[in-house]
């Protein structure tokens, strides 16, 4: 695992709550400057203030939907902090269980859909790699789902397992193009966890944080262009 040195900085978009909120907690245990963003200035704010004993936690505005929103954010931490070390694409929307292909809302719940959990992280990577670049080891961490993997796919959430399907293809995509930088790109499946979105019953927060924030730490041989859960590959 990559120790955090001094000043290292990441950023996990949808940071205010589940998951991502847990990911920040233990990056800044690690001794990670954290950037938390989340869509609401207040909801960043407030999340940030209760992270302050776990270690430096910084609130930040930025929609993944929006693309000024991300503009912006990205040269908010340009102007602040110079570069980027860690970039966690966490944010995502719509287990879209009340639909199927045949029925699914393609002008609504499907277009919001691809618009957060793909050309989000698309942007979002976009706009921060020139940060990314500045690091002595950047990585990159996209919170996929195993409903994403191919490989065993049948009927599901259609929206939802579609992006992350797309979401896996542009961590490929990604990581060959920066194959031979200091730049690792992984994807990394949570598992099923007790989160607003993923509902009651599942494995604890921590658990499924502890995933993201392993890729997120990887040691300059680590993987690059993989698909993880709890450190292990999974299928695409």
């Amino acid at each position: 695992m990559m120790n955090a040195k001094a000043g290292d900085i990441a950023l996990v978009t949808g940071g205010n709550r589940g998951i991502g909120f847990e990911v920040c907690r233990q990056l800044a245990s690690a001794g990670f400057l954290v950037l938390l963003t989340a869509r609401d200035a207040r909801k960043a704010k407030a999340a940030a203030d209760a992270l302050r004993s776990a270690g430096r936690v910084e609130p930040l505005v930025m929609d993944v939907a929006d693309a000024n929103s991300i503009a912006n954010a990205a040269a908010e931490v340009a102007k602040q902090y110079e570069r980027l070390d860690v970039l966690i694409n966490n944010a995502g929307i719509n287990y879209d269980t009340w639909e199927t292909v045949a029925n699914a809302d393609i002008n609504g719940t499907v277009m919001e859909t691809i618009t957060t959990n793909l050309l989000g992280p698309w942007r979002v990577s976009q706009a921060f790699l020139p940060l990314l670049r500045k690091s002595r080891a950047g990585r990159i961490v996209n919170v996929s789902s195993e409903s994403g993997s191919l490989a065993d796919m049948g009927a599901g959430p259609p929206a939802y397992q579609v992006t992350k399907a797309a979401l896996n293809a542009l961590t490929r995509t990604l990581a060959g193009e920066l194959r031979g930088s200091r730049i690792l790109v992984n994807s990394v499946c949570p598992g099923w966890v007790a989160t607003d979105m993923g509902g009651s019953g599942g494995r604890p927060v921590a658990d499924g944080a502890a995933g993201i924030v392993w890729a997120a730490t990887l040691p300059k041989d680590g993987p690059t262009g993989g698909f993880f859960r709890d450190g292990e590959p999974l299928p695409w």
